[in-house]
């Protein structure tokens, strides 16, 4: 076989296209049977590359004839949304060299009709989702259906590796591979720091012949830069310069050649600033639109047309536009407020210039002044390469349960091959045999617990010792569950006269009174009533509303980020402005050096405070939200331990708070042995309610292991009682089950990653490390006033807060002039 690109060569050639070498280089591995890992730019052509040397391999192999092929390809994307487009770029060619090969979709979305079509006969080529294989696996001759797979791609590689769909997806890998051990995998990515990892993870440690790590280094522009606010002044805090971004967004939007794309970081947030655009520019109405995950398919599916076709002037999305979609029409993207990685600034940005040859640009608007500051750090680590890492989550046994499950469905498993199996997966490559054993008894009797109750006699082996579901109603109900995205209930919001609008959590419909208005999909809507699982609401008359809240935590400040934000404090401690974003922040700057210090990535910056509320102490490790949560519960427990004294906590991405109304003794911080790593896991649960949060994390591992049912269609149940039936189960396993590993996993799973304990650990290790500059303040330093106002937001209204501000603000301009 040609080991340089073959019909796939001559077909780019044909269109005028010329491969690039890391292209070629892709093209031979694949020749060779080597499965890799491509890292490119966005838009560098990472599709074609993969796809054509896999096409080439099959017209090889299996020449085209008169009738079709079975299914030999699955394309695995983490978004629906992208199956779409990544089918039509992969017809292209496929049409002209291999016409009598077919291709498909199978996602949540693919209609009844062709999902009954495939099931005759999967088509040549698949474009699925993790989940939707899983489900593929549950098949009685699964083994028949899918031996034939021969090429795996996983696209977006990043986007899964972190997360429980990661680990599903190497389990039905694992599958695959047992299927057909020479199984070619590859993954492609724009935004990994930890490639070699990555590679692993996806193509197993063991992988014969070695895999290719390839680098596709093509000569694209990346610009980033940053939408300053006129005169940000001394001090400032979350959303402070927000509405006074609202003019200069709309005029960089108004002079913006093509269409512009304005991400923003929840969904809340893009309602607001789609009614920000329309109340600045009224007649842009049917010009802009909204995107983000709650809204209906349809409503989805035409703002990404319009996309697409260069219909629309702009469009405010959540990360639902952040993956690999190919908008060419799309020339600018705005990123309001802090992207909080690198990782996610170099991805909007891939989203304009979509295209080899074309510049991606990506504006960053700042809605504080520390957000200034931010942009420019983002801008070198940007620059630099400095991308976040993404490791596998380790042996999530709700995945594995369900995965036995799954596996019992799809033809059944003996226990020793399939614990072989799931050991190669990298997320199980150290699972013991002990706790492979305590999941398929799991599966099998519900554990010491459950053993009365059939609905959890699950599996069962037979005289052959092959394990299988025994139970209709437990198959079905398995089916209907299968995948890891847990998310809270949610309800559909319909129209009284017909038309559904999308989908807002049950919570919040819950807050709702007959006649309350609030905004939605971009439109005011007046709440009417709520009828099986389903809001019912009308066009409001009135101007003002209310924005739904969605469940999910605020994202925290990379590690990355972090120390880029310290290094441009270091530049300014030491009088250099040299980077505008700089110049813009100096005020609140060389206030924060007068009234205190500048925080460096040689010391730790400490600020002490007396008021009428008592003793503040301010902190500021710059390790982003999580871990300061963590920290600063921590640190208020040691102080209170030898000393019974009550703190309030207040967070941010830079530092953290604690207030307490009797005073404390600062000798722990100055000496540092506050900060001791030593007992941290014990003092860390101490400090928290540990029982509480685990039992809330405890909710989605219930419902990821088939232990919560979450209603038939038509038939769904509420947050309330799934909350309910989770809960029953997390005190029934406490009392008597005490050795449910399930347990064992949601402390695990608080400590990892609500509170992100190694990050945690090495935060405290630097403080201890660093030098510790405590300050004594007069007033709120720029640094220590945005926690105060954190703080003051839970317990103020809006008008509370802005009269109390006005009052701190004016004491310190009197004092320090």
């Amino acid at each position: 076989m040609s080991t340089r690109g073959g019909s796939g060569r001559r077909w780019m050639v044909a269109r005028g296209w010329k491969p690039f070498a890391f292209q070629r280089e892709v093209w031979q591995a694949i020749a060779e049977g080597r499965s890799g890992m491509l890292h490119a730019t966005t838009g560098a052509g990472k599709t074609y590359a993969v796809w054509l040397g896999m096409l080439d391999a099959l017209l090889e192999r299996h020449p085209p004839g008169r009738s079709a092929e079975p299914l030999r390809v699955l394309w695995l994307t983490p978004m629906r949304a992208l199956a779409a487009d990544t089918s039509r770029a992969l017809l292209l060619p496929l049409q002209d060299l291999a016409p009598n090969w077919t291709l498909g979709q199978r996602t949540g979305d693919t209609p009844a009709g062709e999902r009954a079509k495939q099931d005759r006969r999967f088509p040549t080529v698949l474009v699925t989702t993790p989940e939707s294989l899983s489900l593929m696996l549950t098949r009685e001759n699964s083994r028949e259906e899918l031996g034939s797979v021969g090429f795996v791609v996983v696209d977006e590689w990043h986007e899964l590796i972190g997360s429980k769909r990661g680990v599903q997806a190497q389990l039905a890998l694992a599958r695959l591979r047992r299927f057909n051990p020479a199984l070619v995998t590859w993954g492609l990515s724009a935004t990994l720091g930890n490639l070699e990892e990555a590679m692993a993870v996806l193509c197993g440690e063991q992988a014969v012949p070695a895999p290719a790590l390839v680098r596709g280094k093509i000569d694209k522009k990346l610009v980033i830069d940053t939408l300053i606010p006129p005169e940000p002044g001394k001090y400032s805090w979350a959303g402070h310069l927000g509405k006074r971004m609202q003019e200069p967004v709309v005029e960089e939007i108004s002079q913006a050649p093509g269409t512009t794309l304005v991400f923003t970081n929840v969904r809340s947030q893009a309602e607001i600033w789609y009614q920000l655009l329309l109340e600045a520019r009224p007649e842009w109405a049917g010009q802009i639109a909204l995107h983000h995950g709650s809204l209906d398919r349809a409503t989805r599916e035409w703002v990404e047309l319009g996309l697409k076709d260069g219909n629309l002037r702009a469009v405010v999305a959540t990360s639902s536009l952040d993956l690999g979609v190919d908008f060419l029409p799309v020339e600018r993207v705005l990123q309001i407020g802090s992207a909080k990685g690198v990782a996610r600034i170099m991805q909007r940005a891939g989203r304009s210039g979509h295209a080899p040859g074309r510049a991606s640009r990506l504006t960053l608007v700042p809605t504080n002044t520390m957000e200034i500051i931010e942009a420019a750090a983002a801008r070198c680590a940007a620059y630099e390469g400095r991308i976040e890492k993404r490791a596998s989550p380790e042996q999530p046994l709700d995945v594995l349960v369900q995965h036995l499950v799954t596996i019992a469905l799809g033809g059944g498993f003996k226990a020793d091959e399939l614990f072989e199996e799931v050991c190669s997966a990298w997320a199980y490559r150290t699972l013991t045999r002990e706790a492979f054993d305590w999941a398929l008894a799991f599966c099998e009797r519900g554990g010491e617990s459950l053993s009365a109750y059939p609905d959890y006699h699950r599996i069962r082996p037979d005289e052959d010792g092959v394990y299988r579901v025994p139970d209709r109603g437990i198959a079905r109900r398995h089916r209907m569950s299968v995948g890891t995205i847990v998310s809270d209930a949610a309800m559909q919001v319909k129209y009284m006269t017909g038309g559904t609008l999308g989908t807002i959590e049950e919570g919040f419909i819950a807050r709702l009174r007959k006649g309350d208005h609030f905004y939605f999909a971009g439109k005011l809507l007046e709440f009417v009533r709520v009828r099986e699982m389903a809001a019912y609401v009308r066009r409001a008359t009135r101007s003002k509303g209310t924005v739904p809240t969605w469940s999910g935590s605020k994202m925290a400040l990379s590690t990355e980020l972090g120390d880029a934000v310290l290094e441009m404090m270091q530049a300014a401690a030491s009088g250099r402005y040299a980077h505008p974003e700089l110049e813009a922040a100096r005020p609140m700057l060389e206030t924060q050096a007068r009234l205190s210090r500048i925080p460096t990535p040689d010391t730790i910056l400490v600020e002490s405070f007396r008021s009428r509320e008592g003793q503040h102490l301010y902190i500021h490790p710059f390790a982003g939200r999580h871990v300061h949560l963590g920290l600063a519960s921590l640190l208020a427990w040691r102080l209170a331990r030898d000393r019974p004294n009550t703190f309030s906590i207040s967070v941010n991405d830079y530092g953290f708070e604690l207030v307490s109304a009797e005073p404390f003794d600062l000798a722990p911080v100055i000496d540092k042995t506050l900060f001791s790593t030593g007992e941290l896991l014990h003092d860390v649960l101490a400090s928290l309610n540990s029982s509480e949060l685990a039992q809330r994390r405890f909710r989605e591992i219930a419902r990821v292991a088939g232990l919560v049912f979450s209603g038939y269609p038509g038939q769904p149940k509420s947050m309330r009682q799934l909350q309910a039936s989770s809960g029953l189960f997390f005190e029934v396993f406490r009392k008597y089950d005490r050795g449910n590993l399930l347990l064992s996993q949601a402390e695990q799973e608080v400590l990892s990653q609500e509170l992100e304990i190694s990050r945690l650990r090495a935060t405290l290790e630097r403080i201890r490390e660093r030098e510790l500059a405590l300050v004594e303040l007069r007033h709120p330093s720029p640094m220590s006033l945005p926690l105060m106002v954190e703080r003051f937001r839970e317990k103020l209204t809006t008008e509370q807060l802005s009269t109390r501000l006005d009052r701190i603000l004016r004491d310190m301009e009197r004092d320090t002039r």
